[in-house]
């Protein structure tokens, strides 16, 4: 497997498991009245570190579809380069610590902007190497 396919693998886990933290906080706090299963979920009441870990998820599946696709995009037609390495390793460690600053609070504006574009600009570094070499 290409060193770009791994960081994909690690994105989609991370997505495939980044609703845990709400989850678990949705049910440590649950809805004072009404039905708990309501959707969407009102998270007025939820403690601020909820509604960033949803945030975070939805945050992080904003990213990750362009991402994948495009990864998966590279792979079929064989682009690979220093370029699509980078991107994909840095996509992945911004992601992991955009999630866990978000959830925990430790990191705000304007980091976390950062961070989302950082990540939008290694999407559009695969993009275009796809372009450049094909």
């Amino acid at each position: 497997m290409t060193f770009e396919l791994t960081m994909l693998l690690a994105v989609m886990v991370l997505a495939a498991t980044l609703w845990v933290p709400y989850v678990i906080g949705f049910n440590l706090h649950p809805p004072p009245e009404g039905d708990p299963f309501r959707r969407p979920p009102d998270v007025s009441h939820q403690p601020d570190w909820v509604r960033r870990a949803d945030r975070a998820h939805l945050n992080l599946l904003e990213q990750a579809m362009p991402f994948a696709v495009l990864v998966l995009m590279a792979h079929l037609v064989a682009v690979t380069s220093a370029v699509t390495v980078w991107a994909c390793g840095l996509f992945v460690a911004l992601r992991i610590a955009h999630a866990a600053g978000m959830i925990s609070g430790l990191i705000g504006f304007p980091v976390r902007p950062i961070i989302f574009t950082t990540g939008w600009a290694c999407t559009i570094a695969i993009a275009v190497e796809i372009l450049r070499l094909t």
